[in-house]
């Protein structure tokens, strides 16, 4: 059996953003799937050095409007899309005043993290998961790439785990070399709670809560881990086989057959012809 529907829910996307392995291959990858004949959606946050003139970017008033509360703050939600015209792609990306408009991705001007890194990410992973629900798209995988998507897993198996859009969904994590220097902060904790999700889902890591910890929850929750880099840190792929999760050792550049194949091999354990 295999996938038909694909989610990508991306940290990065070139020409959006300055070109790296991440915006490269959240360029390249979901084009390609594409082409392998499956639907898609694309998913990446509005970061504040994109231009929205230059890359036509437009909000949509039927999905935006959205408040979401994170440990007792309202936040708007904001949705706005693009097309990447040669790949024939459709972006949508999550936007809010508060954690994207007027700053850059993982660090300000002088190469400082932000400090609410972990709080932009609880963010993006709801924002993602209720405009997907606004949709009512039903997708077969959902693919995480990049430490803004790592609490989608956690949210989709639990808070979200009765939704018709994800409850058959299976989910997949993309490590790569990208790294947070600073932990997700003194009150992520609380900023995490939604729903039935509380601060006891990070009871096994450490109070600091590091990024190794913060992958190692994304990988946690999910369905396979996808090693995305030649270098990822080995700590969490030992975790991902020492939880029985399924793992894709690095593919190389040719990578996108072997996504696939993985996809489809997630997608279809635990399912029969008549499902």
């Amino acid at each position: 059996m295999k996938a038909k529907k694909i989610l990508f829910i991306t940290q990065e996307i070139t020409p959006y953003v300055p070109e790296s392995e991440l915006s490269v291959a959240g360029r390249k990858l979901p084009q390609a799937i594409q082409e392998k004949g499956k639907e898609i959606r694309t998913f990446m946050p509005k970061w504040g050095n994109i231009n929205e003139r230059r890359n036509q970017l437009h909000e949509v008033i039927r999905l935006s409007g959205m408040n979401l509360i994170i440990d007792d703050t309202d936040h708007p939600l904001i949705i706005k899309v693009a097309s990447i015209q040669a790949a024939r792609m459709q972006v949508y990306f999550i936007d809010n005043d508060d954690y994207f408009t007027n700053r850059l991705m993982k660090s300000d001007e002088d190469g400082k993290e932000y400090e609410d890194n972990g709080e932009r990410a609880i963010f993006y992973a709801r924002g993602v998961l209720e405009t997907v629900k606004k949709l009512r798209w039903v997708p077969d995988v959902i693919h995480c790439q990049g430490w803004m998507s790592a609490l989608v897993p956690l949210y989709i198996k639990t808070a979200y785990r009765e939704e018709p859009s994800f409850r058959d969904a299976k989910v997949v994590y993309a490590l790569h070399e990208d790294e947070l220097t600073q932990n997700m902060g003194e009150n992520f904790g609380n900023c995490i709670a939604y729903k039935d999700v509380d601060q006891s889902v990070l009871k096994e890591f450490s109070p600091e809560f590091t990024f190794e910890e913060l992958n190692k929850l994304a990988t946690k929750y999910s369905d396979g881990l996808i090693l995305a880099s030649p270098n990822t840190n080995p700590a969490i792929a030992e975790y991902a086989r020492s939880q029985n999760i399924p793992v894709l050792d690095y593919a190389g550049e040719q990578y996108t057959d072997a996504y696939a194949e993985f996809y489809d091999k997630i997608w279809s354990e635990g399912k029969t012809e008549e499902d």
